[in-house]
């Protein structure tokens, strides 16, 4: 089972553009094999805000309804960050505390035994979460 990274998640949404190893990664998976972390959220809604406060109200409302239908489709597979997670998270900030919402999302990973599927893997080296980069 997979924990999507945030770079994933945005790259599914191309449709016809996505990249294509990540068209064929996701075309062998079954909706139920696929997980969101909390974070993944937060981070495309500040996305979404950061458009919206350059002015492009037109593209943040359409990336605000497909984000809306995402967590919709996703609602029994979106993982919180609970105290199980933050006392992991909290050990992998020791290492270093560079790209500390990556570390909450590792440590999502561990708990839930989880492959994390990311284009940035170096983000995630040393916290021992599996990793898989469908882009290459």
């Amino acid at each position: 089972m997979y924990l999507l990274d945030t770079n994933v998640l945005s790259e599914l949404r191309k449709g016809t553009r996505t990249n294509p190893g990540v068209a064929a990664f996701f075309s062998s998976l079954e909706p139920t094999d696929i997980y969101l972390a909390v974070q993944t959220i937060g981070e495309i809604r500040r996305g979404i805000e950061n458009i919206r406060r350059r002015g492009d109200h037109a593209q943040a409302d359409r990336l605000a309804r497909w984000l809306d239908a995402v967590v919709a489709e996703h609602a029994r597979h979106i993982l919180d960050f609970d105290l199980e997670c933050a006392q992991v998270w909290g050990h992998l900030l020791s290492s270093g505390p560079q790209h500390p919402i990556d570390k909450q999302i590792a440590a999502i990973g561990l708990i839930h035994d989880l492959t994390v599927v990311t284009r940035n893997t170096a983000d995630f080296t040393g916290t021992g979460v599996r990793l898989v980069n469908p882009f290459t």
